[in-house]
């Protein structure tokens, strides 16, 4: 059986050239069932709407891994106590601070769950990103007791950042052990 991948952009999207949308074709070739949705009102997102597009699309897709990008991370934390749901692996890319984004008022601040719903999982964060210093990161990363994996200047980890293709995403989805190497 293949395995299901369900990928969340942040906030305004994660169209080509970006890093999710390299990752959704990659993994169709590799034969994974990939779901990568573009969230209601993604220039100006209200939480409860994208709570609920997630809960409707998690009990139509059943994925086994996610990927989050941004503020789909903070998505993730504000939904996955109300899920009924065990991912074989949770990737949580460049999450950001706990302080409010304009855009988004609604998702701040955010909760940090005990439970996070998958039984591999990593945090990818940059050292100079803009949204999460790489302090706030190793600081995040700690409470939630999990793997990171940190790049050098690769900012918000987006297509803007120089980040068309995200390697160790493929990497670590088909291989963990090899990825968490670099940890």
């Amino acid at each position: 059986m293949s395995k299901r991948v369900l990928i969340l952009h942040g906030l305004s999207g994660s169209d080509f050239p970006h890093w999710q949308a390299h990752l959704a074709s990659d993994l169709i070739k590799e034969r994974y069932i990939v779901s990568f949705p573009e969230l209601p009102n993604k220039n100006s997102p209200s939480l409860n709407e994208w709570k609920n597009f997630l809960k409707e699309e998690i009990n139509h897709f059943k994925p086994n891994i996610v990927v989050c990008h941004s503020l789909a991370n903070i998505l993730w934390f504000h939904t996955c106590d109300e899920l009924d749901i065990k991912l074989d692996k949770l990737m949580l890319v460049a999450p950001v601070r706990n302080k409010p984004l304009e855009e988004a008022k609604s998702f701040f601040p955010y909760p940090i769950a005990k439970e996070l719903k998958a039984k591999e999982i990593i945090i990818a964060a940059s050292t100079n990103d803009p949204y999460m210093s790489l302090e706030e990161a190793i600081e995040l990363q700690s409470k939630l007791n999990v793997g990171m994996k940190i790049m050098e200047d690769a900012g918000h980890i987006n297509s803007s950042s120089g980040f068309g293709k995200l390697d160790c995403a493929l990497d670590w989805i088909k291989r963990v052990e090899q990825c968490e190497e670099n940890l």
